[in-house]
């Protein structure tokens, strides 16, 4: 057990903790939020929810968790599933690992477990994908084993209740809120205990606007009780993500169909579909160097027209793309294209898997092609 004293943290006495548990699990029976993966224990759609909700608001989540359990609604369905199904479930969530990830620890389950979700917390730790927070979320959830599910929320809570001053982004400190977390798991209920925790941070206690006054926690708060409040979480700002300038090429035929292309790439957005990427200096060169580059990379001759479309921005984790778009005619192409090239008339796009920033690209485009 870490020693929790040379952190300068003091744990309570045990009924204090007692007071502690049963006060936190009264305001979320009371309080709690209605939310489709709490009408369930099946391990498979908890994990589901759990992947989804990393890095993404509830509300985004709650038709994709629909969407993705009928269209496999089991583990094995997930499994076999192939690729563009798969992406398609998960197009517009972004952070996309996460279900190649799920995929693969899936194929685990049916591999190692007969299909069936282990129900040990080190069995869950070694599923692919599965990090300490969600495999303690989901033994908690599902399995009622009393395990801390310790996600950014958390970890913001504890450090205001213990003053603890220590960098919560910071990887090597976990630990510290793990220990805390260990000691105060209601043992009876720690799945609802560690979602009260998760509420608490994502409302009363969240980073922007907490509101302590209301907290139901506050008498146990030392931040709140000392005047502390706005010191604590400590965390030291993330680096900003790289910039990355992009050339879009919306390439059309005489037929009306625009060329799309796979990424298949390994790493972001592999899979996915998207118009001719050309990676740019910060100021794009003349048109017929355009021209000479697309040729370069790609089977087919084209023509630029005038028409400008401004700049596309989306911002991933640690990386920032801005995108020129430019509209192009086909003038000649070879006889057949590569598996990772096609033509698609854009009533089809809705075939085919495309991440945000595509889907971006094509809305300016259509948004200025109806104001001409």
């Amino acid at each position: 057990m870490l020693d929790l004293t040379q952190y300068g943290i003091t744990m309570w006495d045990d009924a204090t903790i007692v007071s502690f548990r049963k006060t936190l699990l009264d305001w979320y029976d009371s309080h709690k939020r209605d939310l489709p993966w709490r009408k369930t224990k099946d391990p498979y759609a908890i994990w589901v929810s759990e992947i989804m909700l990393q890095q993404t608001q509830v509300a985004t989540v709650i038709p994709y968790y629909e969407r993705f359990l009928t269209w496999f609604p089991k583990i094995e369905d997930l499994a076999k599933a192939p690729e563009e199904k798969l992406l398609k479930a998960w197009e517009g969530l972004g952070y996309y690992s996460r279900v190649r990830n799920m995929q693969a620890a899936a194929q685990q389950i049916v591999r190692d477990f007969d299909g069936r979700f282990p129900n040990q917390h080190a069995d869950i730790l070694r599923l692919k994908g599965i990090g300490p927070y969600t495999a303690g979320a989901i033994a908690s959830i599902a399995f009622d084993l009393p395990e801390p599910a310790v996600d950014g929320n958390v970890m913001r809570v504890m450090a205001r209740l213990f003053e603890v001053d220590y960098d919560i982004g910071d990887p090597k400190n976990r630990k510290i809120f793990q220990a805390l977390m260990a000691i105060l798991i209601d043992p009876d209920r720690p799945g609802d205990f560690n979602q009260a925790l998760m509420d608490l941070g994502a409302d009363v206690e969240s980073a922007k606007n907490p509101r302590p006054h209301l907290s139901p926690i506050k008498a146990f708060n030392a931040a709140y009780l000392h005047d502390s409040y706005d010191r604590y979480p400590i965390k030291l700002p993330k680096k900003k993500p790289r910039p990355l300038s992009w050339l879009a090429l919306l390439v059309q035929n005489k037929e009306g169909a625009f060329l799309l292309e796979k990424n298949e790439n390994r790493g972001l957005l592999s899979g996915f579909w998207t118009f001719p990427l050309l990676e740019m200096p910060s100021q794009a060169p003349d048109d017929a160097t355009i021209c000479q580059l697309f040729k370069a990379n790609y089977p087919c001759q084209i023509r630029l027209t005038k028409r400008t479309f401004g700049m596309v921005t989306h911002t991933f984790s640690h990386q920032k793309w801005t995108v020129c778009l430019r509209e192009a005619q086909l003038l000649e192409e070879q006889a057949e294209l590569p598996d990772k090239l096609k033509w698609v008339f854009p009533q089809d796009f809705a075939n085919f898997p495309m991440a945000t920033p595509q889907k971006k690209m094509w809305q300016a485009y259509q948004t200025k092609a109806n104001k001409d």
